[in-house]
C-alpha cells in the first residue's frame, strides 16, 4: 500500500478516510535519525485515533532550523522509513517553517506534539482549534534529541560534528 504523498493528493484520501468515520491523527517533525523517542512519540499518536499521518521536514526545512550538515539522511531515505513502520499510514513532506498549511489542508481531528511541548506552546493551536480539532500531548518524557546523539558519536568517535 502507497504511504507516502504529495499534499494534494494525500488531501483527497484522508477526506474518504473521515467520511468512512476515521479518526485522523497528525505529527510533524524532522526525524532525521530514528530514536527510541520517535517510536514512542509516534505510538502514542497513532493511539489517539485510526489514521496517523507524519508531516515530515523536508531537506531545506531541516537546515533552517537544526543548521549547516542536517539532515543526516535525505527526506527521500526519511519518509521510506518512517512509511515501514505499521503505525503510520501516511507521509508528506513540507517545506515551511511550521504545519500550518497542513493542518488546515487535512483537518485532523487531533494534533499530536512530544512531550517537549505543551498544550499552550504549540505554535499551531489556533488554527486546530479553528476548526475543531485538539492538540494532544504524547510520548515519553524528551530523554535527548537527534542534535544531541550526533554531539555524542563525534564526541566519543573523535570526529568533528
Amino acid at each position: 500500500m502507497k504511504k507516502i504523498f504529495p499534499l494534494r493528493e494525500l488531501k483527497k484520501v484522508i477526506s474518504k478516510q473521515k467520511n468512512r468515520g476515521k479518526t485522523v491523527v497528525l505529527v510533524n517533525g524532522c526525524f532525521d535519525l530514528i530514536h527510541i523517542g520517535h517510536i514512542r512519540y509516534l505510538k502514542a499518536a497513532r493511539n489517539m485515533g485510526d489514521l496517523l499521518v507524519v508531516a515530515l521536514n523536508s531537506d531545506s526545512s531541516v537546515s533552517r532550523l537544526k543548521g549547516e550538515g542536517r539532515p543526516i539522511l535525505n527526506q527521500s531515505h526519511r519518509a521510506q522509513i518512517l512509511s515501514s513502520f505499521e503505525f503510520v499510514d501516511y507521509v508528506t513532506i513540507f517545506s515551511e517553517k511550521d504545519v500550518s498549511r497542513i493542518l488546515l489542508t487535512l483537518k485532523p481531528q487531533i494534533q499530536a506534539k512530544g512531550t517537549d511541548y505543551s498544550k499552550e506552546t504549540v505554535p499551531e493551536k489556533d488554527i486546530v482549534h479553528s476548526y475543531g480539532g485538539k492538540v494532544m500531548i504524547v510520548g515519553g518524557p524528551k530523554i535527548r534529541s537527534t542534535s544531541e546523539i550526533i554531539a555524542e558519536i563525534a564526541e566519543n568517535h573523535h570526529v568533528s560534528s
